[in-house]
């Protein structure tokens, strides 16, 4: 199995949409056989996720995760791990042990469609706050 960790400087990169690389782990007999750094090729959720698809991506380890990006991914059967923090290595060996810790019910809500409005860096379409996670 091939499984994708959003990364930067060897910990998991806690925005799945904003996400700039990947660390890719080529996996068999519960051990990672190979590891790779790749540099993304593009941003936000649909490009991203046609990237993982066309990598050959089963599972992605990442922090945050806004709706639409779960919902393209689930689409093409990656399998989805999000809320994990900390080191990228030490997240797929506790994934391949079967002990990674992470919420399976993680979504960054104000990004979610049903939001109503769109959200960007300056702010969330008329309104005074300002979005502190960016997560696809």
């Amino acid at each position: 199995m091939r499984i994708a960790v959003t990364y930067e400087d060897g910990q998991i990169f806690q925005h799945f949409g904003h996400t700039q690389q990947f660390k890719l782990y080529d996996t068999a007999d519960g051990k990672v056989t190979q590891a790779v750094v790749v540099n993304t090729e593009g941003a936000g959720h649909s490009a991203l996720a046609d990237f993982l698809r066309k990598a050959g991506v089963g599972a992605l380890i990442c922090g945050g995760i806004g709706g639409g990006a779960r919902a393209a991914l689930e689409e093409l059967g990656i399998a989805i791990y999000g809320g994990a923090a900390g080191s990228a290595d030490g997240a797929v060996e506790a994934f391949l042990a079967g002990n990674l810790q992470y919420d399976p019910d993680v979504r960054c809500a104000h990004h979610d469609q049903e939001h109503g409005h769109a959200c960007t860096p300056e702010g969330c379409g008329g309104h005074e706050h300002h979005c502190p996670h960016h997560c696809g």
